[in-house]
């Protein structure tokens, strides 16, 4: 018997948030909940001028993906503007702070699954 989990499958339907004059409420619109996966993935939605504020990612690269509307993306070395099909690496160490357009900003995000919380022993005694 195959194991579902080799097989190729669609996990998610963009179409609602790239639809001109979507109304997707702000947040998480979607995560990828696959057992045993190795990636993360998620598809966030910021309102109108919205604001992830600085913050630094120290373990994991992250890829993200651009889907509707615009922002900036402030960093190290200045300010990039984000439009649909903008791609951009976030090597791990990087701070970043994003800001929605007026229209608002749907990105993907994907980056290496982080292992579960593991509780070590303590010192001895």
């Amino acid at each position: 018997m195959p194991d579902e989990r080799a097989t190729p499958r669609v996990v998610h339907d963009l179409h609602p948030l790239l639809a001109d004059g979507a109304t997707v409420p702000a947040g998480v619109v979607w995560r990828l909940a696959e057992p045993g996966r190795q990636l993360d993935a998620n598809v966030l939605r910021l309102g109108a001028d919205q604001v992830v504020e600085t913050h630094t990612e120290a373990d994991l690269d992250v890829l993200l993906v651009v889907v509707s509307g615009t922002g900036t993306l402030e960093g190290a070395d200045g300010a990039v503007a984000l439009a649909a099909g903008t791609m951009l690496w976030l090597p791990r160490g990087s701070t970043r702070r994003l800001r929605a357009g007026g229209q608002g900003l749907g990105y993907l995000t994907v980056h290496r699954r982080r292992p579960g919380l593991q509780i070590k022993p303590g010192p001895p005694g």
